[in-house]
């Protein structure tokens, strides 16, 4: 088992900003950790650096206690599994996924045992004798992976592996690779720009913008307890409305919008709000599902401390839920509603609620 240690680690071009930019992260033995954020964060250059195919401009990268910043590639003892798989088409999946070992000399009988394993893992001991150029690309990726754990590397790092997929094949090629890295319990790198995979994969989520490291959370605590509004907004859907701290509580932070109306947000140790002060600038993130919504009949009432007023634009059913732009002084506003008989309308006047436990304080 092994942790991953990166300390400041810098990459810089010339004449460019940097590519990935004083980043610290602690990767746990045994993790399925994703690297996660929109092309050009860095994420890339960061597992490539962590493969050595990349040298850093500084910093250190550590497995456990070795410091293998200038070990060349072969030397580390990784895995890697290829955004385009990089499979030798004219050769068997046998001979694909054996390749490593035999270039490291593995005697005859234990590299035949070790690939016989790897194809199980991967579900493919039906298809070791077949040429790759006759296989799905779902089934040319698990043999990558096959190929990436048949080493045993102390960690496996994965490039984008499921972007060539369609949607179905993605979802269903992602639970095989959990699975199989859960049984292996290899400490995992995983990079990608798709929310779902990170979220539905990851034990923890790093999210990159721009080479700076924005927040480290397990998933469920990215999407409800976002560090920033970068992170809000790039997870899921979420309204992210401008405030300014109007006084601090033991356990809540009270915030005036733009507008001039009244929240109150939980304040949590070790978030922005713990850190908050009076006259501060920051953002209230709100997610879809945070609101109640209910519709002005009649004369309209003004809105209360902590609700928000608003006109329906537009009214979309999709099942279980309504989901709503509603006008909220110029700002267009998502509210996902559970259905209900007398759903509001477009042009319809609301009156919208949000939990005070969903009321969330980023950093602007």
């Amino acid at each position: 088992m092994t942790r991953v240690l990166l300390e400041s680690l810098e990459k810089r071009y010339p004449g460019a900003a940097p590519s990935v930019s004083d980043l610290d992260l602690t990767i746990q033995d045994g993790e399925f950790f994703t690297l996660l954020g929109p092309s050009g964060c860095g994420k890339s250059t960061t597992l490539r650096m962590v493969a050595g195919f990349i040298a850093p401009t500084r910093g250190r990268i550590l497995f456990n206690d070795r410091d293998v910043t200038n070990t060349a590639p072969n030397r580390r003892d990784t895995g890697m599994v290829f955004q385009n798989y990089a499979l030798f088409p004219h050769m068997s999946v046998r001979a694909n996924v054996g390749y490593g070992l035999s270039v490291r000399r593995t005697p005859r009988a234990e590299k035949n045992k070790r690939v016989d394993r790897a194809l199980q893992q991967v579900g493919l001991e039906r298809y070791a004798d077949r040429r790759i150029d006759m296989l799905s690309g779902g089934q040319q990726q698990r043999v990558a992976l096959a190929r990436a754990l048949v080493i045993q590397p102390s960690v496996l790092l994965l490039d984008e592996p499921l972007s060539n997929l369609d949607a179905k094949l993605r979802e269903e090629t992602r639970a095989e690779i959990r699975g199989t890295q859960k049984a292996a319990g290899i400490t995992s790198i995983y990079v990608t720009h798709d929310q779902a995979e990170a979220m539905a994969m990851s034990d923890r989520v790093a999210i990159l913008e721009s080479g700076r490291l924005h927040q480290v959370a397990p998933p469920r605590e990215v999407y409800h307890r976002p560090a920033t509004s970068f992170v809000a907004r790039f997870i899921g859907r979420s309204n992210v409305l401008p405030c300014t701290v109007l006084a601090i509580g033991s356990d809540t932070v009270d915030v005036r919008l733009e507008d001039g109306s009244l929240l109150r947000a939980p304040r949590v140790a070790g978030t922005p709000s713990w850190l908050a002060a009076v006259g501060d600038q920051a953002a209230v993130s709100l997610r879809p599902e945070a609101f109640t919504m209910s519709v002005q009949h009649g004369a309209p009432s003004l809105p209360e401390a902590g609700e928000l007023e608003g006109t329906v634009k537009t009214a979309e059913f999709t099942g279980a839920v309504n989901v709503y732009e509603v006008d909220w002084n110029g700002t267009e506003l998502v509210v996902s509603v559970p259905d209900a008989e007398d759903r509001a309308q477009p042009g319809d006047r609301v009156i919208l609620a949000p939990h005070p436990a969903r009321v969330w304080l980023v950093a602007p």
